[in-house]
């Protein structure tokens, strides 16, 4: 059966099938009794990049095109490790890098991480960082 992104959703309650961990354990085995019995990793705590695609396709199919473009990026980002997350993060904030500087991590999310929806949003914000003067524009001064 196919994913119909009009009527499968809430995808826990209507395509339960369709929501995996990231080791591959059916949404129902995702339980605090399996928690508690050390049955899950933290890791299967975390969304997978096929929900959060799905979950993208849910919030294109409502009309929510910006949600469901976060969670495309979110499906990407889910290749990246949490430090690099943080360090994107880092960079994204005013006057924290220089046009080049988000430019080498576009580059790299496309090419290491194969994200190029985040890719663009990273050139995007370079972009307007650059027309509202938010952009490093050399070294701090000590505080």
């Amino acid at each position: 059966m196919g994913f119909d992104p009009g009527s499968d959703h809430p995808l826990g309650q209507k395509r339960p099938d369709l929501v995996t961990t990231p080791s591959v354990l059916p949404l129902a085995e995702v339980t605090l009794e399996a928690l508690r019995a050390g049955r899950l990793a933290w890791e299967d705590l975390r969304a997978t990049a096929e929900t959060l695609r799905r979950q993208s396709a849910v919030a294109l199919a409502a009309g929510r095109k910006p949600l469901a473009d976060n969670l495309a990026r979110a499906a990407e980002l889910t290749a990246v490790a949490d430090e690099t997350i943080l360090e994107i993060y880092t960079a994204l904030r005013p006057r924290r890098s220089t046009a080049d500087e988000l430019e080498q991590w576009a580059e790299r999310l496309e090419s290491e991480y194969g994200a190029p929806l985040t890719a663009a949003f990273v050139r995007e914000a370079k972009e307007v960082y650059a027309a509202r003067g938010l952009l490093r524009s050399g070294e701090r001064a000590a505080v």
